[in-house]
């Protein structure tokens, strides 16, 4: 399919190092110094990053609530304006059309934010919804540019910058509307890096100048811009889900652990029977975070299999370029799951890794092999998040000061 370009395009391509086909065909900066370097700024200081690849729909009318409501998982009509909610849009089967957010703005007035690589099908799919319901979807992506600003010096920056919105209040999950630079935009106390942080929704025509304006203000903050790179690194050490290899429609919530968010005493929505069943019947597989042996990531589609015969104690190398490797290399057992996403977790200093495991081999502790470029690597089944597990940085309060991340590589 032909590449898309970002709103930002021109400077990604004059700053980065180079650029990357990902979801929605886009073109996307890898990095623009180091994607170690990136992952660190953003977890000890402040990050931006341009997710305008994100798809927006606008949804109005009488009708709006409950036809977003039939359509995801979550319960809507508790949403108060002001408010944001993750959830999921299933099909019938009970597989994910889209993990995506809610926005309420009024009564009769909401936003949805689809995920970058099934944007049109995501859209598509509300669209065809509303037909007859008394609500009207308005594809507005090409409208709205997305800047994710993103570490625990974001509200220090945007405190200085945005006009309109009390940042010591602001809650997590939670928008409201301001001005930066005469941009009027909205700010959302949400974000993918596990980090204290903000999404700006900007008109696509005045990017360019809040992005200039967050660069040159926020220097002296540390403020720098991530590419594709860190955004996977920060996202793996918190276990976010990305559409592609985590989610795709064969998968339900309840295999991502989503099932949380599932709302079964609503009386309708579509999948709910299809996720009762599978609810009473159980799985075959979980998504389950693993830390890697080595120092190279596995690749998304990598085999994982169980150990096989191999003994308590084996005979290691204690010179050369192989030293500390077993003489005989490690036998896999049988074939136990799929690798979907691995980085360097630069804040845990461990090599990460997110896969499909058979729940026979999901518990934590469980010791597995990946076939990393045809070499069996030894991993382990880890409880996820990697980091924060208690999410106490993206919901910590303005009297807390700046976090800084324990244990930064």
């Amino acid at each position: 399919m032909a590449e898309r370009r970002l709103p930002l395009h021109d400077y990604h391509l004059r700053h980065a190092g180079q650029l990357v086909r990902g979801g929605g065909d886009f073109l996307f900066p890898l990095s623009y110094t180091s994607p170690a370097d990136e992952h660190v700024n953003t977890r000890t200081n402040v990050g931006v990053q341009d997710l305008s690849s994100m798809g927006e729909v606008d949804v109005k009318g009488p009708g709006a609530e409950r036809l977003l409501n039939d359509l995801v998982v979550a319960e809507l009509r508790d949403l108060e304006i002001g408010q944001v909610r993750y959830t999921a849009m299933c099909h019938e089967g009970g597989g994910i059309v889209d993990d995506l957010t809610v926005y309420r703005f009024a009564d009769e007035h909401f936003m949805v934010v689809t995920s970058s690589g099934p944007r049109k099908d995501a859209v598509r799919w509300i669209v065809e919804h509303a037909e007859g319901r008394s609500a009207f979807a308005t594809d507005i992506t090409a409208a709205v540019a997305l800047l994710a600003v993103q570490g625990p010096r974001s509200r220090d920056l945007l405190r200085r910058l945005v006009e309109g919105v009390d940042f010591d209040t602001l809650r997590f999950f939670r928008f409201a509307s301001g001005t930066l630079s005469g941009v009027e935009l909205i700010v959302s106390r949400t974000g993918y890096t596990g980090e204290l942080g903000y999404e700006l929704y900007v008109p696509a025509d005045e990017a360019g100048t809040v992005w200039d304006v967050l660069l040159a203000q926020g220097r002296e903050l540390g403020l720098q811009p991530y590419g594709a790179a860190a955004m996977q690194s920060l996202r793996i050490e918190k276990a976010l889900p990305l559409y592609g290899k985590d989610i795709t429609p064969d998968v339900t919530p309840f295999h991502l652990g989503l099932d949380r968010f599932i709302r079964f005493d609503k009386r309708q929505f579509i999948g709910r029977e299809a996720l009762l069943r599978i609810q009473d019947t159980g799985l075959d597989e979980r998504w389950v975070g693993l830390v890697l042996e080595g120092s190279t990531p596995a690749a998304a589609d990598d085999p994982v299999h169980a150990v096989g015969d191999v003994a308590a104690f084996r005979a290691q190398r204690f010179s050369g370029p192989e030293a500390g490797e077993p003489v005989e290399p490690y036998e896999p057992g049988e074939r136990v799951g799929t690798i979907t996403a691995s980085a360097h977790g630069y804040t845990v200093g461990k090599l990460l890794a997110l896969a499909y495991i058979s729940v026979t081999h999901a518990w934590p502790g469980r010791r597995l092999l990946v076939m990393i470029g045809g070499r069996p690597v030894p991993a382990v089944v880890t409880p996820t998040p990697f980091f924060d597990p208690e999410g106490a940085r993206i919901r910590a309060k303005a009297s807390d000061g700046p976090l800084r991340a324990e244990g930064v590589r």
